[in-house]
């Protein structure tokens, strides 16, 4: 058997809030949740599961590689909703977005405070 990624906890400070937030941009879909897990499933089937850990937490970054479609879609509802972003991870180019190896990018910040970026070319 090879190895794949198959699934991460996500610290949330509201978690069906945050799942909603992934539902939103990421288009990413519910799927049966248990314990303290509200979980969520990408198209290519890594589970992402939210949880609200007791304690203070430092802010993670996740990055998702989607298509040019995606990436309109996802954007058009960033802008409509007026989510801050920007186009580098310094946050020095905010509202708008980049065209960094070969595709474009953008960065915000998810309910819990992550750093999230959506790219529609891989770096390497």
């Amino acid at each position: 058997m090879s190895i794949s990624f198959n699934h991460t906890i996500i610290a949330a400070k509201d978690r069906e809030a945050s799942a909603q937030f992934y539902v939103d941009l990421a288009e990413a879909h519910r799927i049966e949740s248990w314990g303290p897990f509200t979980n969520l499933q990408l198209d290519d089937g890594v589970m992402l599961q939210f949880a609200e850990p007791p304690i203070d937490f430092p802010p993670q970054h996740y990055a998702f590689l989607v298509d040019d479609a995606h990436f309109e879609r996802t954007y058009a509802r960033i802008q409509e909703r007026g989510i801050e972003h920007w186009a580098d991870p310094q946050r020095t180019l905010p509202g708008q977005t980049n065209t960094e190896h070969g595709g474009r990018g953008v960065y915000l910040l998810d309910p819990a405070g992550h750093y999230i970026e959506f790219i529609t070319h891989p770096y390497l």
